[in-house]
């Protein structure tokens, strides 16, 4: 459990970098552009993905070692 928690937690944190380099750069990578719901928001949600990628990451720690 304390892997899978980590493998989501990296794609958050990724997804989430990769929008804000989007943002900034105009680079044409990540997956938030992508969804149309978010239109405007995209900085937001990056924000988000990497919050929760934290709290992922810290769920991932408190479990142990399983």
């Amino acid at each position: 459990m304390k892997q899978f928690l980590e493998l989501i937690g990296f794609l958050a944190l990724a997804q989430g970098v990769m929008g804000l380099v989007h943002e900034f750069t105009d680079w044409h990578v990540g997956l938030l552009q992508r969804v149309g719901f978010l239109d405007g928001y995209e900085v937001y949600a990056s924000i988000v993905l990497i919050v929760l990628a934290v709290a992922l990451f810290a769920a991932a720690e408190s479990r142990g070692s399983d």
